[in-house]
């Protein structure tokens, strides 16, 4: 059920052959995201369950999903570029009817991310079906 964005995303890690290379695509990924704006590093946003620093801002522009967010790890911050992606531009329900986990398992992540970066993509992944169950 993934969009066309994330389609490309996979692709670009199968060309990767080692976790090193797809870790550092990941970091990339978060580099390559405009900066949330310090106004929006409330504790509102602020996801508990995080290993790391991370917030989330979402709202909904006719009627579908746009979330930003920031973290004070370079990893972190790529996955939250990568869960972008997945959710960006998605309705309430289609959010509510991904599979995160599968879809986050196509690129190569559930296996080598540290038991706390786990905890804290599923924190993550939590707050955006949250957000979007209460739209």
């Amino acid at each position: 059920m993934a969009n066309a964005a994330f389609e490309e995303l996979v692709e670009d890690f199968e060309f990767l052959d080692d976790w090193e290379d797809r870790y550092r695509h990941v970091i990339d990924q978060g580099k390559a995201m405009e900066p949330l704006a310090e106004a929006l590093r409330v504790p509102a946003t602020k996801v508990d369950g995080c290993a790391s620093q991370v917030w989330l801002h979402a709202n909904f522009d006719s009627g579908k999903l746009h979330f930003d967010g920031a973290s004070d790890a370079m990893i972190v911050s790529g996955l939250i570029a990568i869960l972008r992606t997945l959710y960006n531009g998605l309705t309430p329900a289609e959010v509510l009817d991904v599979d995160a986990r599968a879809e986050m398992g196509r690129l190569g992540l559930n296996d080598h991310l540290s038991a706390q970066r786990s905890n804290g993509l599923r924190a993550m992944i939590e707050r955006i079906r949250e957000t979007a169950a209460a739209a």
